[in-house]
């Protein structure tokens, strides 16, 4: 009997077993009894017609607000749908699917509410760049009642709670959102460490945040603003600047967050003067595309029966999904490992580091590009 019970609950749950959820896994169960019961329409079709955010088969969210922060930058608030979770961490990130011209487009961005508050709204800050396509039109075209998917939070790059006695922050452009979500959650919850922040960007106009940073840094908890305006001073020396700036910094725990340079350098900082490295929190916005990168090629998706031609910026991840192939995805810049397939031929050659992997190795395809002819099965 307990086999046959068990049998009927997988028959159940299998219809949804793919939906990425982050509620109990019983509500796997529901929508996938949901999709027996409806077949051979899916329980999609009924649902949508009572309230499009309604989803047995994936995480839904509703365009409630577009706010815009500074030119080029704009805050997007999100009424999730059914089976999402509120109970994320400061400084964690989302997955955002907007479908644009009939293609759906995906990237990952930090969240920049705070957790279980807002009446479960959520809000990324979006800064758009003339190579971000999905970027510029979240800042500049997207309208509210816009339906969207959504992935689960994700991410290490988070604060703890509490969060320890004393900390630094360095962030630089976009780099203040994740930051931005541990500082309004601290408040939130009345917690005053003793906090310096380094912000660098060109000017006081392209300060994302920057009024509601003036009014944390003039207020009376322990949080320093060391704004940096690199218009006028330009990019901020980490090894003969720092000490002035913030003399203790070696004994403070660190989440930086911004360009690639910038990490290296603060890396590099942190590395020679002995700081263990638990002690240095990390976050890489940008892959830094450089000549690294592969030559191109002819990329064959096997399994799809699908080939197109990728030079060597392009990431295999965003050559599938331009030839329509639905390629396993997560955080897109490298970390979560959800992106990993195996090379059937050919050659790939990662984005960071330059190196060349050839056939039988399993490659993250979001950092990847061809080297030449390669072949995927997916």
């Amino acid at each position: 009997m307990a086999l046959k019970l068990r049998d009927l609950t997988r028959w159940s749950a299998a219809p949804a077993k793919d939906v990425e959820t982050a509620t109990s896994p019983k509500l796997n169960l529901l929508r996938g009894l949901a999709a027996r019961a409806t077949t051979p329409l899916l329980p999609d079709d009924y649902l949508k017609l009572v309230n499009p955010l309604w989803s047995a088969r994936e995480l839904r969210g509703e365009v409630i607000d577009v706010r815009r922060e500074t030119e080029d930058s704009a805050t997007v608030t999100i009424k999730p749908g059914w089976g999402f979770s509120g109970d994320y961490r400061p400084g964690q990130y989302v997955g955002i699917g907007l479908r644009i011209d009939g293609r759906w487009h995906w990237r990952s961005y930090s969240l920049t509410s705070v957790p279980e508050r807002d009446e479960k709204l959520i809000s990324i800050t979006v800064k758009a760049t003339p190579e971000g396509f999905l970027s510029t039109h979240l800042v500049n075209g997207v309208k509210p009642g816009t339906i969207v998917r959504l992935a689960s939070p994700k991410g290490d790059f988070a604060l703890p709670d509490p969060p320890p006695a004393k900390l630094l922050l360095v962030t630089a452009g976009s780099g203040i959102t994740p930051v931005m979500a541990m500082l309004r959650s601290m408040a939130q919850r009345g917690q005053t460490p003793d906090v310096v922040h380094i912000h660098s960007a060109p000017s006081a106009q392209d300060v994302i945040f920057h009024d509601e940073l003036q009014t944390l840094n003039d207020g009376d908890t322990d949080y320093v603003l060391r704004l940096h305006l690199t218009d006028d001073r330009g990019h901020l020396d980490f090894e003969t600047e720092l000490d002035e700036l913030v003399p203790d910094w070696r004994d403070r725990p660190t989440w930086a967050c911004g360009p690639p340079a910038m990490l290296d350098a603060i890396e590099k900082v942190w590395t020679d003067a002995g700081v263990p490295e638990d002690r240095l929190h990390m976050e890489r916005f940008v892959i830094a595309r450089t000549d690294k990168g592969g030559e191109g090629g002819t990329v064959t998706f096997a399994l799809s029966d699908k080939t197109v031609e990728a030079d060597g910026a392009t990431s295999l991840l965003e050559a599938g999904e331009q030839a329509g192939i639905q390629m396993p995805f997560g955080c897109r810049m490298g970390i979560c490992q959800s992106c990993v397939l195996p090379l059937e031929s050919g050659h790939v050659r990662d984005f960071r580091s330059g190196a060349e992997h050839g056939p039988g190795d399993r490659i993250q395809t979001c950092i990847s590009a061809a080297s030449g002819d390669c072949t995927l099965n997916v």
